[in-house]
């Protein structure tokens, strides 16, 4: 396998993909090439965040406020010796009215809690469902044969790698060490198309290494490039990109 070749296989090498010949011949080479060593690294990173699954906790403070407001509901103890019959208007009256206030009160509060853990939970699933499927298209790019990769600095001493797939018209993005943008900014990536900025999607703005599949196809797209743009993006670039990089070619 000639040299051109074992540089394609880093992705495929991160997600343990490779035959025994070729994990053997890219090892042989991985030890002499440090471009391959920076890029596995990055990718293996990358594919060790995608397994991370997604929950959410319901707040203590749910708990803690249902029980503090059943402890503002009066009971009176049960009058010694045999109940006098007042008809629900006398002392034990009073007390089986105030117990079964706070039985339907603690009923209530803790059947909104359910609900609400039930609609947590499904957000949970969905939001998992998407993760799941977003690391099945990171990985389907990163692995694909004829993926390509092309890495350099970035502003500040990041460093940012970008793998494209002619095959599945999909580009992925990975960057480390990207110092975080200013409050109230994202960064935003771009598709270079002849010089025309094409949106392609937002980074976590609270991480400094990002894998981020970019938001649509590649098509003709010859690069692409980073800009700081106010939370939730822009239609068009708005401020001088951080970045430019030349996707790789063929």
């Amino acid at each position: 396998m000639s040299t051109a070749e074992l540089h394609t296989l880093t992705g495929a090498y991160a997600l343990h993909a490779l035959p025994d010949t070729e994990l053997r011949d890219f090892e042989r080479h991985l030890a002499d090439c440090e471009a391959c060593t920076q890029e596995v690294r990055e990718l293996s990173a990358t594919a060790a965040r995608l397994g991370l699954a997604v929950a959410e906790t319901p707040p203590r403070e749910m708990r803690d406020r249902v029980l503090r407001e059943i402890t503002t509901v009066r009971q009176e103890a049960p009058a010694h010796g045999r109940p006098e019959r007042t008809g629900g208007s006398g002392r034990t009256g009073r007390w089986y009215a105030y117990a079964l206030a706070a039985c339907v009160a603690a009923a209530a509060a803790f059947g909104g809690v359910a609900v609400w853990q039930n609609q947590v939970a499904q957000d949970a699933r969905q939001e998992a469902d998407r993760a799941q499927r977003q690391s099945e298209e990171l990985a389907q790019v990163i692995s694909a044969p004829d993926a390509k990769t092309s890495s350099g600095e970035l502003t500040g001493g990041a460093h940012g790698t970008v793998v494209v797939s002619q095959s599945r018209n999909r580009a992925v993005f990975l960057a480390s060490g990207m110092e975080r943008p200013p409050s109230g900014k994202v960064y935003q990536l771009w598709f270079n198309d002849a010089g025309t900025m094409r949106s392609a999607g937002l980074m976590d703005p609270k991480a400094s290494d990002d894998a981020v599949l970019l938001d649509g196809p590649v098509d003709r797209a010859s690069g692409m490039g980073i800009t700081v743009e106010p939370t939730g993006g822009s239609a068009e670039p708005t401020s001088s990109p951080v970045a430019l990089m030349d996707f790789p070619t063929a």
